[in-house]
């Protein structure tokens, strides 16, 4: 899995190279954003021959109406889209999947309810994080168990994390070491 950053300059060119240089690779496409509709309607055909997994937040939050009836070639998952279990109302009929962030949702609790609701609804999910240590994305795991995606990077852009936090592992984050969060009452 390769998640795949571009935005509106050239995407196509960008993706299909991608694809190419990992041809056993899913990909998942983030314009973070920076498309606009017809840019997404466009881009249909490549994303369907590439079997892209995922398209996250094509468009700016606050233009989702423009997905409303949409059938695209790949789901289209909402990030900025979506904060907060309240939110998922307004995406149905627009989106496929939703990416649950604790740091958007306001810690675990929130993130759990909005799983389940997020998955009543028929979202696929994924579990992502903003920059952040693995303070943050050892209670993400739990999502993540129960995801259909997973984007738990935030550790691996910090020069310096907590001792004994996530690691990588044969392609796969292992949780922190035992006491991570303190030792057992």
């Amino acid at each position: 899995m390769l998640k795949v950053k571009v935005d509106a300059d050239d995407p196509a060119a960008r993706i299909r190279a991608v694809a190419q240089a990992a041809p056993d690779a899913r990909l998942i496409v983030d314009p973070n954003e920076s498309w606009d509709f017809a840019l997404l309607e466009r881009l249909q055909p490549l994303l369907g021959e590439l079997g892209v997994a995922l398209v996250e937040q094509p468009l700016p939050a606050g233009q989702d109406e423009a997905l409303e009836g949409f059938q695209p070639s790949a789901p289209i998952c909402a990030d900025e889209s979506a904060h907060v279990t309240a939110d998922l109302g307004a995406l149905r009929g627009r989106y496929q999947a939703v990416n649950l962030k604790l740091d958007k949702a306001g810690g675990l609790t929130e993130a759990l309810a909005m799983l389940g609701a997020a998955r009543a609804s028929g979202f696929q999910v994924m579990t992502g994080c903003m920059v952040c240590p693995s303070l943050a994305v050892a209670p993400a795991l739990h999502l993540a168990a129960q995801s259909d995606f997973v984007d738990l990077d935030g550790p691996w852009w910090l020069s310096e994390d907590w001792k004994g936090g996530v690691v990588v592992r044969d392609g796969r984050i292992a949780p922190p070491v035992p006491g991570f969060w303190g030792e057992p009452g």
